[in-house]
């Protein structure tokens, strides 16, 4: 199971950090994503850290604004988001890909 967390209303230019935290198995052992999906658009990757430690990697939209983490001992995943424009508004999800395990989704909308 996922659940994220941490969504909500910002202003552009601000800043939010989302979490996934995850049960049945640990985040260490599969390579974590985030993705997200605006209204009337499909979903797709925002960022992704493997399993195996290698660095991560960032849709091209989001680079130098996101940052992925893991926390093993909390088994959770974050996703840092500094910088907010209105086009990151969104849904996002979290997933567990060597599961294709997805969570309900949090709410990020930037808007003044």
């Amino acid at each position: 199971q996922l659940v994220e967390s941490g969504g909500g209303l910002v202003q552009p230019g601000g800043s939010l950090r989302l979490s996934c935290v995850a049960s049945g198995f640990t985040v260490v052992a599969t390579g974590m994503r985030w993705y997200r999906q605006a209204p009337g658009k499909e979903r797709v990757l925002v960022a992704g850290i493997s399993s195996g430690g290698g660095s991560p990697t960032y849709a091209d939209s989001v680079k130098g604004r996101f940052t992925i983490s893991r926390d093993n001992a909390k088994n959770t995943v974050y996703l840092q988001m500094n910088s907010l424009k209105s086009e990151d508004t969104a849904m996002y999800y979290c997933n567990a890909y060597r599961y294709d395990y997805w969570g309900q989704g949090t709410q990020v909308t930037v808007s003044s």
